[in-house]
């Protein structure tokens, strides 16, 4: 069952990577309402650049956030796991391609952060409740 949910995942984030493009950036840009970012990491294994879509329920000009939670999912999503291993990474928001330095949030900063978070999209509070892993908030500080 999971290689077909991963596979699923990958689809969906292609046919993103493909409406977006068709479109000019104008369709799928804010799903949920939170704005899409692309996120382009270095594999943690390979070595290799890796991206993929995102949306971000939390931004400002130095910074972005990201959650973790791959759909409630109990493993962590890749991405995740690429920027525990390589935290410079790149991201593309509003049309700009920007350095960050990636970091998992502290628990206190999470606490302050999750209400934010939910408030945003409700469904993150669900994808908890799906899991017992415990869904890291990623913050991005944009360089």
């Amino acid at each position: 069952m999971r290689p077909i949910r991963d596979y699923g995942a990958k689809a969906m984030n292609s046919a993103h990577r493909l409406v977006l493009a068709a479109s000019g950036n104008r369709l799928l840009s804010k799903p949920f309402g939170m704005p899409v970012v692309e996120l382009h990491t270095t594999g943690r294994k390979s070595g290799l650049p890796r991206s993929c879509y995102l949306t971000t329920p939390i931004h400002d000009e130095s910074t972005v956030i990201l959650v973790a939670s791959k759909g409630g999912d109990d493993r962590h999503p890749d991405w995740y796991r690429n920027l525990q291993a390589h935290p410079a990474a790149e991201i593309v928001i509003d049309g700009k391609r920007r350095q960050v330095h990636a970091r998992t949030a502290t628990p206190e900063e999470k606490s302050t952060l999750w209400p934010r978070i939910v408030s945003a999209y409700h469904g993150y509070a669900d994808y908890q409740k799906r899991t017992t892993r415990d869904i890291p908030v990623v913050i991005c500080d944009l360089r």
